[in-house]
C-alpha cells in the first residue's frame, strides 16, 4: 500500500522515529511547520493521514482534504481538532491518552511543592545576594492540608497516590465522575464552590472546552483561601491570567504554579517574572521515556488505521463510515 503521512508541525529535534515506522510500511512521510489552517491544507494536499502537534485542524481543513482518513494528535487533549467536522467527513481522530500519567502528576506535585515551600523565590533571593530564611514568611505545613482536584481523570488519580505520601486530604470536583468512583480512590466529591473554599491547594486537570474556558476567573479566585495556591498542568485557557494576576496582587491567594498559559510562549503575560508564580514551559508531559512512547504510539495507531484495523485510541466514536 502506498500512502502519505504528513507531520503538520513539531518542535522535536527530528521525526526519524516516525519516518522509520512509516517507511517500514511502504509509506511516505512529509514534514511541515504549519501554523494556520491554510498552511495545513497546503502542506497536506493528497495526504492520507496527519500527525499533529499544535496546528489547528478545523472544518476547513477536513473539507479541503478529500483523501484524509485519519488524524493522530501528539498528546492527550484534542482541543485543536474539530471532532464534529472530522466525524462528518469520515476521518478518525486518535490521541495518546495514557503516555505521561506519571510525568504530569509528578510535575503537578513538583509545582505544588515549589509554591508551598517558596523554593523559586528563595533561589532568586540567594542569587541576588540575600541569605534570609524569613524573606518568604509565612510558610505553612503541608501535611494535613486539603488538596482540591478540578477534574478526576487518570492523571489526577495518579496524583492522589502521590498526595497520600504527604498526608493530604483530597477533595475533587468533576461533574462527570460519580461520588462512588471518587470514594474508591479515597477522595470526597464536592461542588466547585465548596472545593474553592476548602482547598489549601487546587490542581487543575480539566480539558479545555466551552464549559471550562475561563473557569478560574475573578469570582473563583475571590472564593479561594488567601493562603491557597493554584497549580495548572492542564490547559492555559482554563485560567484567566489577568484575573489570576489581580488576585495575587490583592492577596486573595498565595501563589500559582503553571505549566500552561493561554498563549504559549507568553507575550506580555502579567504572570511572568513574579516571585509568587512558578512557570514551566508546557513540559509536564516530558521524560525521555514518555517522549518516545508518545511518538511511537500515535504513529503506530495511525498506521494501524490505514491498514484497515480498528485504532486503539479513537476519540470520535461517531465517525461517519
Amino acid at each position: 500500500m502506498t500512502f502519505t503521512v504528513v507531520v503538520t508541525d513539531y518542535d522535536y529535534p527530528d521525526v526519524e522515529l516516525e519516518r522509520e515506522l512509516v517507511e517500514e510500511r511502504g509509506g511516505r512521510l512529509v514534514t511541515a511547520q504549519a501554523e494556520t489552517p491554510a498552511e495545513v491544507v497546503d502542506a497536506a494536499a493528497g495526504a492520507d493521514a496527519l500527525l499533529v502537534q499544535y496546528a489547528p485542524v478545523g472544518a476547513d481543513v477536513f473539507d479541503a482534504l478529500d483523501d484524509l482518513a485519519v488524524v493522530g494528535r501528539y498528546g492527550i487533549g484534542v482541543d485543536s481538532v474539530d471532532l464534529d467536522a472530522a466525524s462528518a467527513n469520515g476521518v478518525r481522530v486518535l490521541n495518546v491518552p495514557d503516555y505521561c500519567l506519571d510525568e504530569v502528576s509528578t510535575h503537578a506535585f513538583a509545582l505544588l511543592l515549589a509554591c508551598v515551600r517558596r523554593t523559586s523565590a528563595y533561589d532568586s533571593a540567594i542569587a541576588d545576594g540575600t541569605w534570609d530564611w524569613t524573606a518568604e514568611r509565612p510558610i505553612h505545613r503541608l501535611a494535613g492540608a486539603t488538596l482540591g482536584l478540578v477534574g478526576f481523570g487518570r492523571i489526577p488519580q495518579r496524583l492522589v497516590e502521590k498526595a497520600a505520601a504527604f498526608d493530604l486530604d483530597v477533595v475533587a470536583y468533576d461533574p462527570y465522575v460519580s461520588a462512588d468512583v471518587l470514594a474508591e480512590h479515597g477522595v470526597e466529591k464536592v461542588e466547585f464552590d465548596e472545593l474553592l473554599g476548602r482547598a489549601d491547594a487546587v490542581s487543575v486537570h480539566t480539558p479545555l472546552t466551552d464549559e471550562t474556558r475561563g473557569l478560574f476567573d475573578r469570582d473563583a479566585f475571590g472564593s479561594m483561601k488567601e493562603t491557597a495556591v493554584l497549580v495548572n498542568t492542564a490547559r492555559g485557557g482554563v485560567v484567566d491570567e489577568d484575573a489570576l494576576a489581580d488576585a495575587l496582587d490583592a492577596g486573595e491567594l498565595a501563589g500559582a504554579g503553571l505549566d500552561v498559559l493561554p498563549s504559549e510562549p507568553p507575550e506580555g503575560s502579567p504572570l511572568v517574572g513574579r516571585d509568587d508564580v512558578v512557570l514551566t514551559p508546557h513540559v509536564a508531559w516530558y521524560s525521555e521515556e514518555s517522549f518516545e512512547e508518545l511518538r511511537r504510539t500515535v504513529t503506530e495507531d495511525v498506521l494501524r488505521t490505514l491498514d484497515g484495523d480498528a485504532p486503539r485510541n479513537l476519540v470520535n466514536g461517531d465517525v461517519r463510515e
